[in-house]
């Protein structure tokens, strides 16, 4: 439709044109020039790390971390289920195998006292290694997502990890700005933190990801695994690589960007805000998207849950879509997803109830105070 009001659209109107043309200039448009070095630079003080590895995409990022950590084949990582569906696929490609557990009802970050019982009841060391009953896989890595750029209860995820020797890989694909009790992304307690630079998200290289983190000789892994794990000049690799190098010219575009994150994330939270003070008192059925106490988001969607069944919800995109909003389903839980229907999980009470009930709705920077206004008064009357 003609003048539908997008879900999420970049925000392009600052110096990308400009550098663009510098690095088009330059000749340097592949995976070398200063401005991946910049970029790199720029993510890593705003996650509140020590340094940043900048990658071709989250889920490269996400593969190559785990990775560095020593994810293989036949592992468990264990992970929540309610996430896009990268985070499983990354385990994945390191031959492992994700043990799904379900999320809180506030905030939807992986449920630290689910991961505790699971960890505590159904596993044994085995010679040192932390090994599930069920199967004798090792368990290799816990993967918190950062859900809707949200920062989850990291200091209870990384204490259970930590309880059981567990490196932790956080997929903070949206989270860039955010913070949890004053403390950016990064310095939450993740051994690596991951993020994406997809066009649809708040800080766009029109694609791209980053491993940051605060160990340098785990950050130099990364980078090595992600540039082909070439030694030296000429073409030895000793381990098999990956090349997942970011290019100037997207690293161009993410510079830009990040000039502008505290006005990109804060206008993020101000749509936020504007759903909530619209929708917070309409019915007990529909509740605005929350986050878990403590953590100031960077909040890439903003929406409702809306208690009741899918039909009803196919309905209500419907009848927002001829209203010229734009409405499509969001994420599909792991568990319900065909590669991963094999996967171990715990019960999924709160991930079937999000899947049942999540409407993201339009969430650009760019959103203005009147189009924000016809979303509402669309949601409205379709209720």
């Amino acid at each position: 439709m003609v003048g539908m009001i997008p879900l999420a659209i970049p925000d392009l109107n600052g110096n990308e044109a400009r550098y663009l043309q510098e690095c088009v200039q330059s000749t340097f448009v592949s995976s070398v020039g200063a401005f991946v070095d910049r970029f790199e630079g720029l993510v890593a003080e705003a996650a509140g790390c020590a340094g940043a590895v900048a990658v071709s995409s989250g889920t490269a990022a996400l593969h190559a971390a785990l990775t560095a950590v020593g994810v293989g084949r036949d592992d468990l990582v264990i992970m929540p289920s309610y996430t896009f569906i990268a985070t499983a696929n990354a385990v994945a490609q390191c031959g492992a195998t994700p043990w799904l557990m379900d999320v809180e009802p506030v905030g939807w970050g992986i449920d630290p006292e689910m991961t505790q019982q699971a960890l505590s009841q159904e596993c044994e060391r085995v010679d040192g290694v932390l090994r599930r009953r069920a199967c004798g896989r090792r368990v290799a890595a816990v993967l918190p997502v950062q859900p809707l750029g949200n920062p989850c209860r990291m200091e209870a995820v990384t204490a259970v990890a930590r309880g059981f020797e567990l490196p932790v890989i956080s997929d903070a694909a949206a989270a860039l700005g955010a913070t949890r009790h004053g403390k950016p992304v990064g310095e939450l307690g993740a051994d690596l933190t991951c993020f994406s630079f997809n066009g649809n998200k708040t800080v766009t290289c029109g694609g791209g990801g980053a491993v940051a983190g605060q160990d340098a000789e785990l950050l130099a892994r990364v980078k090595h695994l992600t540039t082909t794990a070439r030694v030296g000049p000429g073409y030895d690799h000793d381990v098999v690589g990956f090349n997942y190098r970011m290019t100037n010219l997207q690293a161009a575009v993410g510079c830009a960007q990040m000039e502008r994150l505290a006005q990109l994330v804060g206008a993020k939270r101000a749509i936020h805000a504007r759903y909530v003070a619209a929708f917070a008192d309409i019915s007990p059925e529909l509740r605005p998207f929350a986050q878990a106490s403590g953590s100031e988001g960077a909040w890439w969607f903003s929406g409702i849950m809306l208690e009741g069944d899918t039909q009803r919800l196919a309905r209500l995109r419907d009848d927002l879509r001829a209203a010229g909003v734009d409405a499509r389903p969001f994420w599909k839980p792991m568990h319900l997803q065909t590669p991963y229907l094999d996967a171990p999980r715990s019960a999924m009470a709160v991930s079937d109830a999000i899947w049942q009930g999540v409407l993201p709705l339009p969430s650009s920077t760019g959103l203005r105070a009147q189009q924000q206004q016809q979303v509402i008064d669309a949601l409205l009357q379709a209720l």
